[in-house]
């Protein structure tokens, strides 16, 4: 069974992630910048980035209800990075307009500047073990609802979780040649 997974396409990391959607195995990756284009698909990732620009620019777009109605249709979106912090609900920072898919409260940029980029394994129960990840002025998930699941730490904090078709994490399972965090998603979908 094929599944066609779009990209939203308005800025941050979409080539890498078409690069390792085109790496499983009857996955079509198409790039979102037209809510029309959501019907066609069966999940949509909205990638890193910067949070506040991708926040503008869904609006601009069109695209901030149509996003929330195909969540509530439960097809599968998966928010890394600044995607994570646009499918929260709370955010101290009201510069970013969140889509309100999950029920969590991100802490942007929690783990720091640039400079205080990172790279570690991770143990996430669903997926696999030592699995890489690329954190790059990562956010991470301060509080969550009874009916989020977390699924991945570093130092204490959430940096993975799910809740029903949504699932989100802080850093860019993108970056790294380690496709089993994509695979699970496109099952999800």
């Amino acid at each position: 069974m094929s599944k066609t997974i779009g990209v939203l396409n308005l800025q941050g990391a979409v080539s890498e992630h078409l690069n390792m959607l085109a790496s499983l195995d009857g996955v079509t990756p198409i790039t979102v910048k037209q809510p029309e284009q959501l019907s066609q698909l069966d999940g949509l990732i909205i990638p890193g980035g910067e949070s506040t620009a991708i926040s503008r620019l869904i609006r601009q777009n069109g695209l901030f209800e149509p996003i929330q109605t195909f969540a509530k249709q439960g097809k599968g979106i998966f928010g890394t990075c600044a995607g994570l912090v646009l499918c929260g609900s709370a955010t101290q920072h009201n510069e970013v307009e969140q889509l309100g898919l999950m029920d969590i409260t991100v802490e942007r940029n929690g783990f720091g500047r640039q400079i205080a980029s990172f790279e570690t394994m991770l143990d996430i129960a669903p997926i696999g073990k030592q699995i890489p990840a690329v954190f790059i002025r990562a956010p991470y998930i301060a509080k969550t609802a009874k009916q989020v699941t977390q699924l991945a730490f570093v130092d204490n904090h959430c940096v993975m979780a799910e809740q029903n078709n949504i699932l989100v994490c802080s850093f860019h399972p993108e970056l790294t040649a380690d496709n089993r965090i994509m695979r699970y998603f496109v099952e999800k979908c």
